[in-house]
């Protein structure tokens, strides 16, 4: 049973992670694409004014994929095991609250997992760190701000465990409703909490010291010693429309993980709640 629910998710991730891609592919790659030509263009400009200074200039290396294959089949490759590897995720979580997380149908369950995959994986890290596209963010960072990442992920999904089971020990108190609207506000509490505890990439000690305190690494305006704008900071509309599409796209890829994985567990375990056993769950311990 484990393995054909396992497969299912597998099956229903790596769907959703091609209709993600093809999401992406039509609207994000153009805006990818502007950000590189962004880059690209700052990289010249402070090339010559380095030269003009004096001092020695870094080549360019050369690409070992081109922009058409890292477009194309790069990040379509990319997303299509992204959505295998969290459709097969979603099905061991699935399996874990089968049963254990109130009288839900197995349909029902799926969708509910996959917004809650949605929201601790994605939308909950993207509210204190979103996306950006190339240009944005600093070479210097990509540890620091992987680690910060990492840690609004796991402590979301950590938080939203927590709160789950403090709904299911309110519940015989306050009801279902109003237990529900607690471990809510519990979980919204503590998670603004961290939000507010951890640092902005703009306040990383490199960028500090390099490049002055800000809220995010967003380059601004390149300028000579007179203080006049060599190069323009990066577009801001291009910045918001990628933030929009990532965020789109996740939602999309999550959306038909559980869209899929939904009908195929009910054809599996049937359409009534399932439920555990006390004695059942003790053994499974």
């Amino acid at each position: 049973m484990e393995k054909r629910i396992i497969f299912r998710g597998a099956l229903a991730g790596a769907v959703a992670g091609l209709v993600a891609f093809v999401f992406a592919r039509i609207f994000a790659e153009p805006l990818i694409q502007r950000a590189i030509d962004y880059e690209g263009g700052r990289g010249e400009a402070q090339a010559a004014l380095d030269r003009a200074a004096g001092l020695a200039t870094d080549d360019h290396e050369h690409e070992l994929f081109s922009r058409a294959v890292q477009g194309n089949l790069g990040i379509g490759a990319g997303m299509v095991l992204f959505g295998l590897a969290m459709g097969a995720l979603f099905a061991v979580a699935y399996m874990i609250c089968l049963g254990r997380v109130g009288n839900l149908r197995p349909r029902t369950l799926a969708l509910l997992l996959a917004g809650a995959g949605f929201l601790t994986l994605y939308f909950v890290p993207f509210l204190k760190y979103p996306a950006s596209p190339p240009a944005v963010g600093h070479e210097e960072t990509i540890g620091q701000r992987s680690a910060y990442y990492l840690i609004m992920v796991l402590a979301s999904v950590l938080f939203l465990i927590l709160a789950v089971i403090l709904g299911q020990r309110l519940k015989p108190r306050f009801g279902t409703w109003n237990a529900t609207l607690l471990a809510a506000a519990a979980f919204i509490v503590v998670t603004g909490a961290l939000m507010a505890l951890l640092p902005a990439f703009g306040e990383l000690s490199t960028n500090v010291a390099d490049y002055g305190r800000h809220a995010t690494e967003t380059p601004l305006p390149l300028r000579n010693e007179a203080g006049d704008i060599i190069y323009p900071g990066f577009d801001a509309d291009l910045l918001y429309d990628f933030r929009v599409y990532s965020l789109a796209a996740q939602g999309l890829l999550w959306a038909v993980i559980g869209l899929i994985f939904a009908p195929l567990a009910e054809r599996l375990l049937g359409n009534r709640p399932i439920r555990v056993e006390p004695a059942a769950e003790q053994a499974a311990v």
